[in-house]
C-alpha cells in the first residue's frame, strides 16, 4: 500500500507571473522589462517617470535598455525602477 503523499505547496501566483523578462520597443529604443514582485522589493526608488517614491513592498518594474552604446554592463548598470503604471503610459 502507498503512503500518504504530502500535499503540494500552493502556487504563488504572484511569484510565478512575475520576475519574467521582456523586451519592449518604446519611441526612444528597446528595453528589457523586468517586473519586481511586492514580496521581493524589499528597498526604496524614486520612479523616473512621476518622480515619486516606489516604497518598499511595492510590485513595480525594472527596466533597462537593450541597445545601449555602451554596451550591456554599462545598460544593466543604468536601469532604473518604474511604478508599473508610468512605465506603461511613458511612450
Amino acid at each position: 500500500a502507498r503512503g500518504h503523499e504530502p500535499e503540494p505547496e500552493p502556487l504563488d501566483l504572484e511569484r510565478a507571473l512575475m520576475g519574467r523578462l521582456r523586451t519592449e520597443t518604446k519611441r526612444d529604443g528597446v528595453w528589457n522589462v523586468q517586473p519586481q514582485a511586492a514580496s521581493s522589493a524589499v528597498k526604496s526608488y524614486l520612479c523616473p517617470g512621476c518622480g515619486i517614491e516606489i516604497a518598499p513592498g511595492t510590485a513595480h518594474l525594472v527596466a533597462w535598455r537593450t541597445d545601449g552604446i555602451m554596451g550591456e554592463a554599462e545598460d544593466l548598470a543604468a536601469r532604473r525602477h518604474w511604478h508599473t503604471h508610468c512605465w506603461k503610459i511613458r511612450v
